[in-house]
């Protein structure tokens, strides 16, 4: 097990730290303040390749590996959430799940425009009533012929009216003796008619970053646009949060470590009783806290990168990197904003932002408390990998240096 990173991972991550310190950083407290998107951000990940990064070059990606997605997710997000969540839900729950579960028709019709960033996909998994229990769902498809009539709503959807696709899980079967084998899952064009898209305004924290609503009314999804088969959508659903939760292990990583350098730089000026704070070996154990959650969050999601690597699945170890470095993220910006003291209490310094930012993380993409019962399933032995129709693909590493 090797954890040192090729010349090319460090290119990968100098090219996004570029992009997200030089053209980002100096207007995101103008967007989160007006709580908009950055209107050029997601252009300028399809030009520089971010948004295909890890989806092989026969179908329009950059050809990297797992390692360098969760690179690039660890540098978006510490500079903003909101770059790290369109990762998280356009690349994550929507591409790589095409990927590993889509027909190659499917994949050369929505996944190469997606991976070229040409058009830009999101994951609509939630409801209004659902919350952590997927199988609950209402959303409902009904075949009619050689399509299929998509009626409801999907609620908390990053990016929803600025996405062009949509990986939608419904239900299918209402009468399935579980109600987990009545799901199935579609990629629908949200250009379609009877779809209508809306945004949620007043949002704690990733004000700089869309989260809305979709509808379905009587939209007509052609049964081509089915992902695996009818019935699969709950363990293609599974599967695709683990894509998503990798992204925010690794982007949370990110923010541990944007709190870190900044409660450091500001700790070496900020000066009480005759010395800069930094002396102070309170703030010294605060600071050594947060560098000891940083590196443990960058090698969990390190670990669970290489396994995806190698093909395998790791739900277990994607489980461990997802709830450890969310929830150190939030614990590193308070402790952030302690240490700036008063001026960590307004927006004059971008530690704020990253305590409102955090706390999302530790809800979405599987709360916290669904981590606990995963682990504590694998643990007790009552929960096991069970191999899927479709394993992740195994990184070409020829493919890649070609």
């Amino acid at each position: 097990m090797d954890f040192s990173l090729s010349p090319e991972h460090e290119m990968t991550r100098k090219m996004v730290r570029d992009f997200a310190q030089k053209e980002i950083a100096p207007v995101i407290k103008e967007y989160d303040r007006k709580q908009e998107p950055i209107p050029f951000a997601l252009k300028r990940m399809g030009e520089l390749g971010i948004l295909g990064i890890c989806i092989p070059v026969k179908y329009g990606g950059a050809g990297m590996d797992y390692i360098a997605l969760g690179l690039a997710c660890e540098e978006l997000e510490a500079v903003d959430t909101s770059l790290r969540v369109v990762m998280s839900v356009h690349m994550g729950l929507c591409s790589l799940t095409l990927l590993q579960w889509g027909t190659e028709e499917q994949k050369q019709k929505f996944l190469v425009p997606l991976a070229r960033g040409e058009k830009i996909g999101c994951g609509a998994f939630t409801e209004p009533g659902m919350g952590s229990d997927v199988a609950a769902m209402t959303t409902t498809a009904k075949r009619d012929g050689d399509y299929y009539i998509l009626n409801g709503e999907k609620m908390w959807i990053s990016i929803a009216s600025l996405a062009d696709l949509a990986m939608v899980t419904v239900k299918t079967n209402p009468a399935a003796r579980k109600p987990s084998e009545g799901l199935s899952t579609f990629i629908v064009d949200l250009h379609s008619d009877g779809v209508k898209t809306g945004d949620i305004h007043g949002k704690l924290g990733v004000r700089a970053g869309s989260t809305g609503w979709i509808s379905f009314t009587d939209v007509k999804v052609p049964v081509a646009n089915r992902i695996g088969e009818e019935g699969e959508g709950f363990k293609i659903t599974m599967s695709a949060f683990d894509g998503g939760r990798y992204t925010v292990a690794s982007g949370a990583a990110g923010l541990v470590r944007a709190s870190l350098e900044a409660s450091v730089s500001y700790a070496r000026t900020r000066k009480t009783f005759g010395k800069p704070i930094a002396e102070h070996q309170l703030i010294q154990e605060k600071i050594a806290k947060m560098s000891q959650d940083y590196e443990i969050s960058h090698l969990l999601y390190l670990q669970a990168g290489w396994l995806k690597n190698l093909g395998k699945r790791c739900t277990r170890e994607i489980s461990f990197a997802k709830k450890f470095a969310t929830e150190a993220s939030f614990n590193a910006a308070n402790e952030a904003i302690q240490i700036h003291g008063a001026y960590g209490f307004s927006d004059e310094y971008d530690v704020e932002r990253y305590l409102r930012n955090s706390k999302g993380a530790i809800i979405y993409e599987g709360s916290s408390e669904v981590q606990v019962l995963i682990q504590a399933g694998y643990a007790l032995g009552l929960r096991e990998d069970k191999p899927l129709r479709c394993e992740p693909p195994a990184y070409d590493e020829k493919e890649w240096q070609s």
